[in-house]
Parts: C-alpha cells; sequence; structure tokens
C-alpha cells in the first residue's frame, strides 16, 4: 500500500517537535512496517536511529491512548520493552529507539515459539495491574456498533454470534488468574534482536492492553498467525511447559472457547476497518472461521467431559 507524503511530513514534524530540531535535521525517514492498526517509520536524528508511530485510518475510535499511555508506565522497569522516547496519549504517537538487527518472531519456528511464550510467562507472572480490563464480549458489540447498522458481510453472522455468545455463561464461571494482559500477543509483536549477553526479547505494542484472563495471549497468538488445530495445541502446551505444568482438559476447552471469541472479535474489527477501504484479505476471512471452528472445538470439548462425568 503507497502511503501518502502526507503520513511522512506529520512523521517529520512530530519528531522535529519531540527532538528540539528543524525538520531538515530529520533524515533517512523510509517506511518500516505498515500494520494492521498503526504506519511506523524509521528516521535519523542526532546520528541515531528512532521508530515513530502513526496512528493508522480510524484508530482514534478504536483505541484510548490514555490507557495505553498509562501501561507503559506500569510495565516499565520490568524488562519487558524499553521505555518509549515519546508518547502522546491525545495523539497516539509514539517514538522508541530502534534495534538494529531487529527480527519479529517466527510463528512457524518452534525454537522462537519458546522464546515468545517464555515472555508472555514472564509477563503473567508479574501480575500486574491497571485499572481497566479488555472486555471479550463488549469488545464484540463494540466493534459491530462502528458498523452503524450496516449488515455483516457474512451470511450466517447472526448464528456465528449467537453461538460464541453461547460460550459467555462458561467463560464467566471459569477461575482465571486476572492481570495485566497484552491481548495483541500475535508473532509482530516479539521483537528478537542481539546483545552482548545473547539474543533478546522485547514485547512490543500495548495499546491493546487490560486486565484479562493471561489465556487470552495464547488465544490471539493462534488466531493471528493463522494456525490449525495441531499447531494451536502445541503452542498451548509450550505455554504451559514454560509455566511448569501441563494443560488440563477444562483449561483448554476454555483457550478454545477464547479462540472462538477472540477471531469474532477480530472479525468485527476487520469488518470495520473494510468500511474504511482496508482490507485484510484472508486474515479476516480466517478470523470468521476461526469463530465458527473453534466453538464447535469447544463444543466437543464440552460433551466429551459431560459423557465423562
Amino acid at each position: 500500500m503507497n502511503r501518502p507524503e502526507s503520513d511522512i511530513l506529520k512523521a517529520v514534524k512530530a519528531a522535529a517537535a519531540v527532538f528540539h530540531v528543524n525538520p531538515e535535521e530529520i533524515s533517512g525517514i523510509s517506511p518500516l512496517k505498515n500494520g494492521m492498526t498503526n504506519e511506523s517509520f524509521l528516521f535519523h536524528v542526532h546520528g541515531k536511529k528512532y521508530i515513530i508511530r502513526i496512528p493508522g485510518e480510524g484508530t482514534d475510535r478504536l483505541i484510548n491512548r490514555a490507557q495505553e499511555a498509562a501501561v507503559y508506565q506500569v510495565i516499565s522497569g520490568h524488562s519487558l520493552c524499553d521505555d518509549p522516547i515519546y508518547i502522546n496519549s491525545e495523539s497516539g504517537y509514539k517514538i522508541t529507539r530502534y534495534l538494529e538487527g531487529a527480527r519479529v518472531c517466527d510463528a512457524g519456528s518452534e525454537k522462537d515459539l519458546k522464546k515468545a511464550v517464555k515472555k508472555l510467562v514472564e509477563l503473567h507472572r508479574l501480575h500486574l495491574t491497571v485499572p481497566y480490563t479488555f472486555e471479550l464480549f463488549k469488545q464484540i458489540e463494540f466493534y459491530e456498533n462502528l458498523w452503524e447498522g450496516s449488515a455483516s458481510v457474512y451470511q450466517d453472522y447472526a448464528e456465528t454470534k449467537k453461538n460464541v455468545f453461547s460460550l459467555r455463561e462458561y467463560i464467566e464461571k471459569t477461575e482465571k488468574d486476572w492481570c495485566l494482559t497484552h491481548i495483541d500477543a500475535v508473532p509482530d509483536n516479539f521483537l528478537f534482536y542481539e546483545t552482548q549477553e545473547g539474543e533478546q526479547v522485547q514485547l512490543i505494542d500495548w495499546e491493546y492492553s487490560g486486565m484479562q484472563d493471561p489465556h487470552v495471549d495464547i488465544a490471539m497468538f493462534c488466531i493471528y498467525s493463522l494456525y490449525n488445530k495441531q499447531q494451536a495445541d502445541r503452542l498451548i502446551d509450550l505455554y504451559f511447559e514454560e509455566a511448569g505444568g501441563t494443560c488440563g482438559a477444562d483449561v483448554r476447552f476454555k483457550i478454545y472457547a477464547y479462540i472462538s471469541i477472540c477471531g469474532l472479535l477480530w472479525s468485527n474489527w476487520c469488518e470495520f476497518k473494510s468500511r474504511l477501504g482496508i482490507e485484510f484479505g484472508e486474515y479476516s476471512l480466517r478470523q470468521y472461521q476461526f469463530a465458527k471452528d473453534y466453538y464447535q472445538y469447544a463444543m466437543e470439548e464440552m460433551r466429551k467431559k459431560q459423557d465423562d462425568g
């Protein structure tokens, strides 16, 4: 997708203001990442490299930037990621230092997955708290309301939504280790980079984070990676191995339910973005399919439990 010049100009002006230099002193600016929510640019100033994030189309209706800024204060000092050089809780502009040679997690590499789940377990064990929750079912409704009365592109949406929402009672009754959860814990947000101590991992982009069951992070990783069931089960096993245990049948059922719920959530998110002219192709279609498939998997697990009982 071609980025309009205005985005680059906005990035230059914002960076110049933060570093108290003339715009002409901001050099080497180039697109770095065309994310699903934001756009990012690499630039040079004072002989160093930085990344500036510019919120994308419609983001002001999706993200509470004041909450995001508060999260960065809570996670500061816990070795989860670098503190931003600059973050604006109103505009959503954010500047971070550039990590030379950094790469994102390869969702097909077990070596990478083990390091990613180690970072996730590290986050969850901190039991950090913030005064707000990422409410899954509320967010599904919120994204749907952003369609402003338009019907879903999926003819069986009403049935799918009814099925997904039927999981709500079980989820709400299930005991959870409630804590600050990343929510957008997808492979692209695990940043691998080299240091003198070896390869390190940062967990970046905390704009959706809030209080939740940490197992939602496992579900989110699966659906963004477009995993099949075997791959999802392997990620679940890796997470619990890192946490020092195994995943029981009840917890696996709960994670299947989360995959279904989160699939519908991001499908609705994608439908809102589509109405702005932003398409995500296979990703969007697969999110909706996750909602349907994992509802069935969850129901199969529940029936097995009832038969065994």
